[in-house]
């Protein structure tokens, strides 16, 4: 059974330490204290607002934690606004919980399937995700010439390729490019993104979902 360490931040004492003592019932969970949240791997956040001044004290526990990507949040809240989704999302919330709507067991449930790496959503806040993130890719991405994984569009053209089996020449010829272009391409594609070789470079983007 893997032990999941959760530190719970909360403005309110009362309902700080009515969520430490029901999750340190659970065999499953390390409560940590709230100065020792840096370690953890998922903090719990609840609050009436998200505020900056929330949103804040989240990235600050980012740079803090012993985590590469920092500590798995889960926020529960009765106000959220989707204008920060992104923001949220980029401090690492995995799960946004409305909070008179939260019993025990749906608090125990999220904080699980956070140390899991499973993220909960309200429907709501998804489609609003999903528009925030079409968005981005239409006025920001595109434009360009790159994909929401990270790589230009042309790369993801020439790894297609090299996946296929195709050698420097068929791919030059398939996409009307120069032998040299596709060789900087994907020069610089592995230079940016730490790839050893070809075969490397297309196993980064089958797990990206480029290709």
């Amino acid at each position: 059974m893997k032990l999941v360490k959760v530190a719970v931040l909360a403005s309110d004492p009362i309902t700080k330490a009515g969520a430490a003592s029901l999750l340190g019932t659970r065999a499953e969970l390390q409560v940590l204290p709230e100065d020792s949240a840096a370690q953890a791997d998922v903090v719990l956040v609840m609050e009436e607002h998200v505020t900056d001044r929330v949103l804040a004290r989240v990235k600050e526990l980012g740079r803090e934690s012993e985590h590469l990507a920092g500590p798995d949040l889960v926020i529960v809240a009765d106000h959220f606004r989707e204008s920060d989704l992104m923001t949220a999302i980029e401090c690492g919330i995995v799960a946004i919980l409305p909070r008179r709507e939260t019993g025990g067991a749906e608090l125990v449930a999220a904080v699980l399937a956070a140390g899991d790496g499973t993220a909960t959503l309200p429907p709501r806040l998804q489609g609003a995700l999903l528009g925030q993130v079409q968005r981005m890719r239409r006025d920001v991405l595109e434009p360009n010439g790159l994909t929401l994984s990270g790589l230009a569009a042309r790369e993801c053209d020439v790894l297609r390729l090299v996946a296929e089996g195709f050698g420097t020449e068929e791919i030059a010829a398939k996409l009307c490019y120069s032998e040299r272009t596709v060789k900087n391409v994907l020069y610089g594609l592995m230079t940016r993104c730490g790839l050893n070789n070809r075969a490397h470079a297309v196993a980064y983007a089958l797990r990206a979902g480029a290709i």
